[in-house]
Parts: C-alpha cells; structure tokens; sequence
C-alpha cells in the first residue's frame, strides 16, 4: 500500500490532494486513535493507496508512516490481531510545494540531511529511499506534465528525515500560479496514482555525491540506464556536513539508506572517494553505469578481469546483454580481433562494423576514447569470431570486386584505375587522371587511352 501525506500548511499539497480525491473513487473513513492534526480523524482509502491529511509541513513530520494502516480498534473490529496498526505502508509520498526561481516545475526528491538539520529532521540523518519508485515518478511526471512544466530531480535535502518506510517527495512548483494550477496540481496526482503496485527497490541502485541542488547527471543515469538514483550529496550538503572522513557514518548511512554498493562521484572528490571504499564499497564513473546497462554485474566483473576495464575501454557486445542474470559469468573463450580486416571494414563502413563487433562478441576492447573495436575480444565460442570475420568481410565487398576466405586470410581483389600506368602512357596528371578513373577515354598525343588500358588488379590479404 502507498500512504500519501497531504500538509494543510501547504497550499500546493492540498491542491495535489483534491485532485487525488476527484480523479479516482476513494472511501472515506474515520480514525479517532490519533488527533485530526496527526492524520487521524477523516481519511480515504482506496486500492493500493491510503490518504491522510496533517497539520504540519512535510519537513517537520516524523515517523508519518505510523499513522498509516488500520488502528487497533479498527483491525480487532474486522478480526485482526496485530498489537499494532495493520496494513502498514510499502512506501509514502510527501505531495507538495517547491519553492524557486526554476520556473513551472514538477520535482521529486528524498529526504534527510548529510550536514546540519536546518529544515527538520536530525543531523546527519536520512530516511530510507525508494529509487525505483523515484524512477516512476519521473516517468509519471514526464508523462502528465502540462506544457510548459519541465520535470527535474533534486538532490536529498530537509527533513524528515525518518519516515518508517521508504518515501520520498513529490512536488509542484515553482511559485503561486503553479501551486494554484489544477493542470499542475492534476499532474502531480496522475504520477502518484501511477505508482500503484511499484517495488520501492530495483536490483541496481547507487548513492550519488556532487554536483548542484538540481542533478542532471544523476537524472540521466536513472533515465537513461537501467540503474536508479538513491540518496544524492550536492556539493553544498556534503560541505555542509564537513570532512568525510569525520563524518563516515553519514557517508555509510546513504548507502544503506538507498540500499546501494556503488556510487558516481562528480568533480573531484578523492577524500571521499578512499571513504567511500575504505567503507567497502566501489565508486563507479557514468560511462562504467552506461556500459554495463543491461548486463549482469558477474558477467561484467569476470570480463573486467580477463580482458580490461571499462575506463580503459572495455565495451559489452549484445550477448552479453543477452546473459541471463543471476545464472553467473558463462563461459568464454579470448581472442585476438582480426586488426587489419577489421581496419579495412572500419574504413568502409565504422557503424557496421562496430556492429559486427557488438553482435558476435560478449565483449570487447576498444581504442579512440571506445569509437573504434581493437585488440581483443571475449566470445562464447570459436564459432563466433569465425562468425564475425564473415561478417567483416562481407562489408569489404562494398569496395572490392571480389572476397574469399583463404589459407587463413580474407583476400580481396578489385581492378582500378592505375597511376603509374598512365603515366607510363604519357597520360598528364589532372583532368586526365579523374577521367580515367571514372571510366571515360582520354586522348594523349593523338592517341586513345582507354580506360582498361590503365587498370590493375589489386590484391590485399587480410590475416584472420
């Protein structure tokens, strides 16, 4: 069940909360174990969602999901008998406002605090996240947005910063025509109702640190790749919590709080970097996160090990995507890349011939900052590369009259325009020349040079 917190303190938020009530049917119900105020007294339930209304702002509700479920009289009344409230929240949205000079904007973030608590919450506290939730949400808003609204991701800040479920919060913004706005408003509640049945948690998640209040990197791993975005640390709450070193705790309550054992680390940050593995966890670059998008992380390590690693760049073909996870690295055999066919096909066609690469090989080595397939390659079987030198020689059959595999080698041959043998003609270099090439008589002298009369056959052997 998802519990939805609406503040009267927030005018947005009780916006967001009428459009819940009016766009879907819910049934009203009362609790009289707990003040008005705290959520008791009148609240709505319906499938997958319980709404409750409080009289504080978000930041200063602690512990929200203990008004959730049933109270005890309720549950004795329909036969349970749970000391404590039944049907307890899976996860909780805060709905409501936010505040600044970004224009139409629906956002969402999590909460806590890496340094001081100056909005609510503990010190060095953070409540539990739910990324992949959060990567619904975003969808949801992208989804919905009214023209006009962008859609963003914050980094974690204010509190509370204990929830008792994995939460986060949702909002509409920036100012007081936005938080007024029913197209807005309507927004906010469509993406929240399109989180009925979602897992707070995904198999991929990591911790963020740097970068601004607003975080596009992280925004794009979460869009973009097949990880999700757990707790984020902009630059100005990790300054704020000090040297990380002193603060190891907080830096370890972020992963175990996003239930994450990798982070990206944007700028320069080597202070926090040794904490961060010292505290036994792996820093990750965005391109490691990109490239390994879809491919299981036993795969991606045993790969790492036998050939090099993705910031040396190692690229993963579609094989390895095909992997099934959790079944362990499958077996594989290393092999050396055919370097001047693979060249040569690069030369007549790069995308294909990337491709070529990637369709045959589990993974591979690459050069030119990973643009350009070379060195060596991880194949299921042998059967593969023989496969993919196939492939490769059948693109060398764009420039060549002719492609056969021989003795251990593609040999291509072509019959073209021969300069030396014009010359030996008496042929002037020029117009002359292109003619010839092109397939048209030339006249040198009073005589006629055709265009076979200065035609080679070429051959080139391709080791394989």
């Amino acid at each position: 069940m998802i519990a939805i917190v609406v503040s009267r303190a927030d005018s947005a938020s009780e916006h967001v909360g009428e459009r819940l009530l009016d766009l879907v049917d819910w049934e009203s119900r009362e609790d009289d174990s707990r003040p008005d105020a705290e959520g008791g007294g009148t609240y709505y339930r319906r499938e997958g969602f319980e709404l409750r209304k409080f009289d504080d702002l978000h930041l200063e509700v602690e512990n929200a999901a203990a008004a959730f479920g049933e109270s005890d009289a309720a549950a004795q009344a329909t036969g349970g008998d749970s000391p404590a409230r039944s049907g307890a929240p899976d996860l909780l949205v805060f709905v409501s406002r936010h505040s600044g000079d970004t224009g139409p904007l629906l956002t969402a973030h999590f909460t806590g605090n890496f340094g001081p608590a100056k909005y609510g919450g503990e010190s060095g506290a953070l409540a539990e996240a739910c990324p992949n939730a959060h990567a619904r949400l975003l969808d949801g808003f992208e989804a919905h947005a009214p023209e006009g609204y962008a859609v963003g991701m914050e980094c974690t800040h204010h509190g509370p910063s204990e929830v008792g479920v994995p939460s986060l919060f949702a909002e509409l913004g920036s100012d007081e025509p936005q938080w007024d706005d029913p197209e807005g408003a309507g927004a906010v509640a469509r993406a929240v109702l399109d989180l009925q049945g979602v897992e707070p948690h995904r198999e991929r998640q990591l911790v963020g640190f740097g970068g601004g209040h607003y975080v596009p990197r992280f925004e794009r791993i979460q869009r973009e790749t097949d990880w999700a975005v757990g707790h984020v640390g902009a630059d100005w709450t990790l300054d704020a919590m000090g040297a990380p070193e002193r603060n190891r705790d907080v830096i370890a309550r972020a992963f175990e709080r996003s239930r994450a054992d990798r982070a990206v680390v944007e700028g320069d940050r080597p202070e926090l970097e040794a904490v961060v593995a010292d505290l036994g966890y792996d820093v990750a670059s965005e391109t490691w996160v990109r490239e390994t998008a879809g491919v299981p992380l036993e795969l991606v390590e045993s790969l790492e090990a036998d050939l090099s690693a993705v910031g040396a760049g190692l690229r993963f073909g579609e094989p390895a995507r095909e992997a099934e996870r959790g079944a362990g690295a499958p077996d594989h055999e290393l092999v050396d890349l055919p370097a001047d066919l693979l060249a040569e096909a690069q030369g007549i066609d790069a995308e294909a011939a990337r491709e070529a690469v990637e369709t045959r090989a589990l993974a591979f080595e690459t050069a030119q900052s990973g643009t350009r397939a070379a060195g060596r390659a991880a194949v299921r079987e042998p059967a593969d590369r023989a496969a993919l030198v196939d492939d490769l020689a059948s693109l060398l059959e764009r420039k060549y009259d002719s492609v056969a595999r021989e003795d251990g080698a593609v040999v291509a041959r072509r019959t073209a325009f021969d300069p030396e043998a014009a010359r030996d003609l008496g042929v002037p270099e020029g117009p002359a020349f292109g003619k010839l090439s092109a397939g048209e008589s030339v006249t040198v002298d009073g005589e006629a040079v055709a265009p076979e009369d200065v035609r080679r056959e070429r051959t080139r052997e391709f080791p394989v």
